[in-house]
């Protein structure tokens, strides 16, 4: 009986085991690619004769490299594709461009507006998809942001990290990791904007370490990570209440100084400089966000050869 795919769509229906071994696998291959050029590929090539479909409905640069260098390192190829330059474009179904593109290619990564489209997709599709970023959650981001902890900090197993700023998908996708992955998460949001109360009692009632709270200086104490995001993002029709809202989440030396000596800073970029964050923060001696960024590819890498059956 033929197995079904295996789909990338959010942390929460990953085991333990499967997320601990994807970042294992990110880390392994970053390592040994150390010093190579960055279109050289993989000594194994691994996904050699695969083709990965991306379909971008938003604007997309880390997302879009990451996949498609990370495609190239592994062997593979890939194809980028805009939902508007597409029959979905024209009223073709989402269930439709799937049973398509389950014919042409060996998975599909998508970048999408809504997530019920990435669900519907999933559903009708014969290969494996990956969620690209919904305005439910962002998993992809969220590999990479713990890879990033583990390469400066040691095992994020014990960690705190504290998220300052908006209740969004990226928020929602580390309430999910939390549980998996046994970090402490203090959350601080402007009422208005908190974060997912589903997802929030779905990982508490698993037993994840998880508080909120509408203070940024409450949730930095004793932090090992401070991260944020960015205060208006692609799909908000509220930027002026937002931009009222959000300056007391700002992070800057004061918030940075509330957490551990050691605290390092990671943003998902790109970065409103200025508003969520100084560049004092931004360009300081405990800023990753290069280094997150980079690791878009390794982790990338990693969830395309889990979700093809390869580890």
């Amino acid at each position: 009986m033929t197995q079904p795919p295996r789909h990338f769509l959010d942390i929460a229906p990953l085991s333990r085991t499967d997320v601990r071994a994807i970042l294992d696998e990110a880390h392994r291959r970053k390592g040994a690619r150390a010093g190579w050029p960055k279109a050289k590929l993989d000594e194994d090539a691994p996904l050699a004769g695969h083709a990965l479909a991306m379909i971008f409905q938003k604007n997309s640069t880390r997302t879009r490299v990451s996949f498609d260098i990370g495609m190239r390192q592994l062997g593979g190829a890939s194809i980028v594709m805009s939902a508007a330059d597409m029959q979905l474009g024209r009223g073709e179904t989402v269930e439709d461009t799937a049973r398509v593109l389950s014919r042409m290619v060996d998975c599909v990564m998508i970048r999408a507006n809504n997530h019920q489209d990435v669900v519907d997709f999933a559903a009708a599709s014969a290969v494996p998809v990956v969620n690209g970023l919904t305005d439910f959650s962002h998993p992809c981001q969220i590999l990479a942001d713990l890879m990033t902890i583990e390469e400066r900090l040691g095992a994020v197993e014990g960690k705190t990290i504290a998220w300052i700023g908006d209740g969004n998908n990226v928020c929602a996708s580390f309430v999910q990791a939390a549980e998996k992955l046994k970090f402490r998460l203090k959350i601080a949001t402007p009422a208005a904007y908190p974060p997912k109360s589903q997802e929030l009692a779905a990982a508490r009632g698993a037993g994840a370490d998880v508080t909120a709270s509408n203070d940024a200086r409450t949730a930095a104490a004793g932090a090992d990570v401070i991260v944020t995001d960015t205060w208006v993002s692609m799909g908000d029709f509220d930027k002026d209440a937002r931009m009222a809202a959000f300056p007391p989440f700002a992070v800057n030396d004061d918030v940075m100084a509330a957490a551990n000596r050691d605290a390092i800073f990671l943003h998902c970029l790109p970065a409103h400089r200025g508003e969520e964050v100084t560049d004092a923060v931004m360009d300081g001696p405990r800023s990753a966000v290069w280094d997150e960024a980079e690791n878009r590819i390794h982790a990338q890498k990693a969830v395309l050869l889990w979700c093809l059956g390869k580890i």
